[in-house]
C-alpha cells in the first residue's frame, strides 16, 4: 500500500487518522508535524487522505461484522465546489452503519443505486424505516422487487416492510451529526472525487468507533491500533 512513498508509513497513517477523526485542518496538521521535526506540506497530507482512505475502507469492510435486520435510511447534504451534493446513509437498529453512498444528485436513480449496494453487501433486511420521502419509498419498493426476482434460493420471499416515520428516523438524523461535525471545519470539498474519498474515510472512522470490525486477539482496539492492523 505504501510502496514508493517518501515518508514512513507511521507518519502517513498518523496524519490520515488525525485528519479523518478530529476537527483539524490540513494546515493544523502541517504545523503539528513540524513540531515533531517532520516537514510535510499540507497538500501532501491531503493527497495521502484521498489516496489511502478508500484503500483502508476496503480492508475494513473485509472485517466488518453483520448488521441487524431493521434499517433506517436517509440522506444528508454535503457542499462540493459551492454546490449541494448528497450523502445517502443507512444504519441498523443498534446504530451501526450499514452502508453509505455519495451522489451529486438526489433522485430516484441515486436512491436505487444506494439501496442496491446495501442489499448486495448485507442481504435483505426485515424492515426499512424512512421519513416522508416518496422517492426513497419508490426506490425501496423497486429494489425489493428486483431482489426477490433475482433470488435463486427457491424460497417464497415476503416484501420487506417499509415504515414511514419522521419520529422513528431521528436515530439516523442524530447519526448524521457525527459525520457533519467533522465535515464542517473542512469548509466544503473541491471536487466530487475528493469528497467521495474523504467521506469514505470519515465513515470508516465512525464505524471503528462503533466497534463494527472484528480483530483477532483484540476485542476493543483503539483507532491507532485499527489503522495499523488495516495497513499491515
Amino acid at each position: 500500500m505504501f510502496k514508493g512513498c517518501q515518508f514512513d508509513r507511521s507518519v502517513i497513517l498518523l496524519c490520515v487518522r488525525w485528519y479523518l477523526a478530529y476537527k483539524l485542518s490540513l494546515r493544523d496538521l502541517e504545523e503539528m508535524m513540524i513540531e515533531r521535526g517532520i516537514c510535510v506540506d499540507h497538500s501532501t497530507i491531503h493527497r495521502w487522505v484521498v489516496r489511502f482512505s478508500p484503500l483502508l475502507l476496503e480492508r475494513f469492510n473485509q472485517r466488518k461484522r453483520a448488521v441487524t435486520g431493521k434499517w433506517h435510511i436517509d440522506e444528508t447534504y454535503i457542499k462540493v465546489r459551492g454546490r449541494w451534493a448528497y450523502l445517502y446513509r443507512a444504519i441498523d437498529s443498534v446504530g451501526d452503519t450499514v452502508k453509505f453512498f455519495f451522489s451529486e444528485n438526489r433522485d430516484l436513480l441515486a436512491a436505487k443505486r444506494f439501496i442496491r449496494k446495501a442489499l448486495r453487501r448485507h442481504g435483505r433486511p426485515e424492515r426499512f424505516v424512512i421519513d416522508g420521502s416518496p422517492t426513497n419509498r419508490e426506490a425501496l419498493i423497486a429494489c425489493d422487487s428486483e431482489s426477490r426476482l433475482l433470488d435463486r434460493s427457491r424460497r417464497s420471499l415476503k416484501p420487506i416492510r417499509i415504515r414511514r416515520s419522521q419520529y422513528l428516523n431521528n436515530r439516523i438524523e442524530q447519526d448524521h451529526r457525527r459525520i457533519k461535525g467533522r465535515i464542517g471545519p473542512m469548509l466544503g470539498f473541491k471536487s466530487p472525487a475528493c469528497a467521495e474519498a474523504i467521506l469514505s474515510g470519515i465513515e470508516m472512522v465512525q464505524m471503528m468507533r462503533k466497534r463494527q470490525a472484528r480483530y483477532a486477539y483484540n476485542p476493543a482496539p483503539s483507532l491507532a491500533d485499527q489503522f495499523n492492523i488495516l495497513a499491515a
